[in-house]
């Protein structure tokens, strides 16, 4: 890893480039750091963007995906991980896919009253719900807002089921709503850990809580009966590819229920913020990252193939599928999550209305 990577080197952000939207006509880009005696752009704070959405609950389309109902309360992410998936969705909201996705975030105020209207429907068919599908729903920003626990406290008050993933210890703020939801087979949870190394996190993970911290997360919320599935995402070759059994080891003392994994894909702008990132922290095996990812994804760093794009093809591929699978019959043989229960769903008040006649 480089120790003196660029003069320029953001700290405590993970994208170092703002990538052109599509979107837009105009925009100042800077295209050439070393040519500047003075940065078009200097060490970005946070910005707040108010949004007030139509809707809240969104279809996910994707058949290799866990649940076909998501919610995602905020937009953008302040965790800045520099191999998220949805910083190609920031774009749409008039911004760029890099720094702007971690220092431009969109707040969706009415997320609650929305989730409220949308379930107390008529003709509404009750799935289970993931939260978030997109951004983080316990990124810093809902220590102030509190929007995760607002749907959270009314998805519990019509018995709804959810799954919720998330990489901060927050989570943990809501016990008293999800240690009862947990009894009624109610919600699961999703810690995503990607590496033990903790030099490693700060930069390819700048504003998450430490391994440490997590897998102190998965201890509490497995304590208090709450089911924690452990997410090793994305495996990438050569960068944290070799720690899946470490970090199974470690999933497994803290008391998950289960683990996965799913394999690095770089589509759009995502592939030109992780090649700047891995030769600016990575010089000297930056070319062999990117060539092992390449391999997995017929020859691309982007993959959209279901049920390829999660797993990837190849020898590299292959290895990592041996690799978890091996780890998983070591530290969590027999283990699994339980389907979320559907049943108990119910609109507060409607059995007392009935009663009225």
């Amino acid at each position: 890893m480089a120790d003196d990577r660029t003069i320029n080197y953001t700290k405590g952000r993970g994208s170092q480039v703002h990538p052109r939207n599509k979107f837009r006509k105009h925009e100042y880009v800077q295209e050439h750091f070393e040519a500047l005696d003075e940065e078009l752009y200097s060490d970005p704070k946070t910005e707040i963007y108010y949004e007030h959405p139509k809707k809240i609950i969104n279809k996910v389309d994707s058949p290799d995906i866990g649940m076909d109902l998501s919610m995602n309360p905020y937009q953008g992410c302040e965790h800045g991980c520099i191999y998220c998936y949805a910083r190609n969705t920031h774009p749409y909201w008039g911004f760029n896919a890099g720094l702007d996705f971690e220092s431009r975030i969109v707040v969706k105020e009415n997320a609650p009253e929305l989730l409220e209207q949308e379930i107390s429907k008529k003709n509404y068919e009750v799935t289970p719900i993931m939260l978030s599908g997109n951004t983080d729903c316990y990124q810093p920003l809902e220590r102030k807002f509190e929007l995760t626990r607002k749907m959270l406290d009314i998805l519990w008050r019509y018995r709804h089921p959810v799954g919720i993933i998330t990489k901060n210890s927050l989570i943990t703020r809501d016990l008293d709503i999800l240690k009862p939801m947990a009894e009624n087979n109610l919600v699961s949870v999703t810690i995503s850990i990607t590496t033990l190394k903790e030099k490693l996190r700060r930069i390819m993970e700048p504003r998450t809580a430490s391994a440490a911290k997590r897998l102190e997360t998965v201890r509490v919320l497995s304590e208090n009966g709450i089911p924690v599935n452990v997410n090793i995402a994305p495996v990438i070759p050569f960068i944290n590819s070799d720690e899946i059994p470490a970090i199974m080891k470690a999933a497994a003392e803290a008391g998950a229920s289960s683990a996965m994994y799913t394999m690095v894909r770089l589509n759009g702008d995502v592939g030109i913020i992780f090649e700047d990132w891995v030769k600016k922290n990575f010089p000297d095996r930056a070319e062999k990252v990117l060539n092992q990812i390449k391999l997995a994804h017929g020859g691309k760093l982007n993959d959209s193939r279901f049920g390829t794009r999660m797993r990837g093809e190849g020898e590299m591929a292959e290895s990592i599928r041996k690799l978890f699978k091996l780890s998983r019959e070591k530290y969590l043989k027999g283990k699994k999550m339980s389907p979320l229960d559907c049943s108990r769903f119910r609109i507060p008040g409607a059995q007392t209305q009935l009663g009225l006649f």
